[in-house]
C-alpha cells in the first residue's frame, strides 16, 4: 500500500462486503480513500444506467402488494439516497454500518442513543458548545448524567468512571483550542459493556479513523468538512458492530430526524472531493499557522501542526494531517479580536467550519454561547481567541487578509502593545 507523507500507509477498507450500493454491487478491499469516496455506494444505477446516484424525492414507495416491497417503503425508514450516503461514510471510516442524520447534534444524539436512565457518560470537557448543551441541559431530563475531565490526562479520566459509567465521549482534536486526545487510550480505560464514541468532525476520516484506533462509535457533523460547501445541514453516526448499529438505526427511524434525499445527494457530492480538499486545507492552515506564530501582535497560536504545539506528536501519530482549523489569541484583548474579526474579508464571519471559503469566528460568543461564562473562562474560551477555518483560497490571498486585518486593528485597544 501506498504511504502519506506521515509515513502511515493509505487506508484501505477492510470490510470488502460492508454496504451494497443501489445497484447492489459491494466495495472493493483494496480500493484507497480517494476512490472509496468516488466510488463506494455509488455505481451505475442498474435500472437506468445513471452515472451518479439518484436523488429519489418521494416520501413513500408503491407496492407490488400488501407488505411486498422493493426495499423500500417510507422514506423516513430508509431512502436509496440517504443509503447510498451511508455506504460511502460508512466504507470512508471502514466500516460496516453508518445511520445519516439531518444535523451533526441528531447525529450525536444518536451516538448517545443506546444510553438509558441511570447511565453515566464521562466527556471531554472541552467539547463543543452544542454538545455540551445536550449533554448538560437535556440528558439529565433523562436521568443521564455527565462528569466532565481532561482526557489528556488518563489518571483524571480513570478516576471519573463510575460503576454506572457507560460511555466516554471524545472530541478530538477539540473545539476550539484543538487539543489532541489519544483515542487508543481512552479506549484502554473501558470495560466490558461500556462504549467509546468519537466526535470526528474536525478530523475527518481521511485523516483519522477512530473505530481503528479502538473507538466503537463515530460520529460527524457532515454540514462541516464531509460535505465542504456550506450548503447542507447533516450527520453521520458510524459503527462497526452490527448489534450497536441496530440499536442506533432502531432510534433512527424512531425518532425521525433524519435528511432528505437532496441533503443527501449533496452530501455525497461533496465527500467525492473529501481528499482533495482536506489536503488543500491543511496546507494552507499550516502557512497560516505559521505566519500567525510569527507575529508579535499574537498571544498564542493553537494548530497541531506546530512544533510549538504540546501534543503534536500525539497528533503525528494517531492522525494523518493536522487539518483545516487554526485558532489564535490577538494582543490586545476582544476588543481587537472583534476588530480583526470585523475588517476581514477573504475570510467571512460566520459560525461553521469545514467550507471550501475561509472563515472566522469568535468561539465565546458564536459557537460557545451557551457555555456558562465561569466555565468558558475555566477552558481558556476567552474575547480576545478567534477560530479560522482555513478555505481552500489562494494562500497568499488568505494571508494578506490577515495581515491587513492585524495590522490595521491595532488602534482597537488602549492596552495593545507589541512584546
Amino acid at each position: 500500500m501506498p504511504n502519506d507523507a506521515f509515513g502511515h500507509p493509505q487506508p484501505t477498507s477492510r470490510n470488502p462486503s460492508v454496504c451494497s450500493d443501489v445497484a447492489g454491487e459491494a466495495a472493493v478491499a483494496t480500493r484507497g480513500f480517494a476512490t472509496r469516496a468516488i466510488r463506494s455506494g455509488q455505481d451505475p444505477c442498474s435500472a437506468t444506467g445513471s452515472t451518479i446516484v439518484p436523488v429519489y424525492q418521494t416520501a413513500t414507495f408503491t407496492q407490488t402488494s400488501v407488505g411486498v416491497t422493493k426495499g423500500y417503503d417510507y422514506s423516513r425508514s430508509g431512502n436509496p439516497t440517504r443509503a447510498a450516503l451511508e455506504c460511502q461514510l460508512a466504507d470512508l471510516e471502514e466500516a460496516r454500518h453508518a445511520c445519516a442524520f439531518a444535523s451533526g447534534m441528531a447525529a450525536v444524539n444518536g451516538a448517545l442513543s443506546t444510553l438509558v436512565t441511570g447511565d453515566h457518560i464521562v466527556a471531554t470537557k472541552d467539547v463543543y458548545g452544542g454538545t455540551y448543551r445536550l449533554l448538560s441541559d437535556v440528558l439529565p431530563r433523562y436521568g443521564i448524567h455527565t462528569t466532565y475531565v481532561d482526557m489528556c490526562d488518563l489518571d483524571e479520566t480513570r478516576a471519573a468512571i463510575r460503576e454506572n459509567t457507560k460511555l466516554f465521549f471524545v472530541e478530538t482534536p477539540t473545539n476550539p483550542l484543538l487539543r489532541i486526545i489519544d483515542i487508543a487510550a481512552i479506549a484502554s480505560l473501558k470495560r466490558p459493556g461500556q462504549i467509546v464514541a468519537v466526535d470526528n468532525t474536525f478530523a475527518t476520516p481521511y485523516l483519522q479513523r477512530p473505530l481503528a484506533l479502538g473507538a466503537d462509535i463515530v460520529a460527524h457533523s457532515t454540514t462541516k468538512y464531509i460535505n465542504g460547501h456550506s450548503d447542507v445541514i447533516g450527520g453521520i453516526v458510524v459503527v462497526d458492530d452490527p448489534e450497536l448499529h441496530a440499536q442506533i438505526a432502531f432510534y433512527q427511524n424512531a425518532v425521525g430526524a433524519v435528511p432528505g434525499a437532496w441533503d443527501a445527494y449533496l452530501t455525497i457530492r461533496g465527500a467525492k472531493t473529501l481528499a482533495l480538499r482536506m489536503r488543500e486545507h491543511e496546507r494552507n492552515a499550516r502557512a497560516v499557522a505559521e505566519f500567525l506564530e510569527a507575529r508579535d501582535d499574537v498571544e498564542a497560536v493553537y494548530y497541531p501542526g506546530l512544533a510549538s504545539h504540546p501534543h503534536r506528536e500525539l497528533a503525528r501519530k494517531q492522525m494523518r494531517g493536522f487539518g483545516g482549523v487554526v485558532t489564535f489569541r490577538a494582543r490586545g484583548g476582544g476588543e481587537r479580536a472583534l476588530e480583526i474579526a470585523r475588517s476581514l474579508r477573504v475570510f467571512n464571519l460566520a459560525t461553521s467550519l469545514g467550507g471550501v471559503e475561509s472563515l472566522v469566528c469568535s468561539p465565546t460568543v458564536m459557537t460557545h454561547g451557551t457555555v456558562p461564562p465561569a466555565r468558558k473562562a475555566e477552558l481558556g474560551i476567552t474575547d480576545d481567541l478567534l477560530r479560522l477555518s482555513v478555505g481552500i483560497e489562494d494562500v497568499a490571498d488568505i494571508i494578506a487578509d490577515l495581515e491587513r486585518a492585524l495590522t490595521g486593528s491595532a488602534h482597537a485597544s488602549r492596552t495593545f502593545a507589541v512584546a
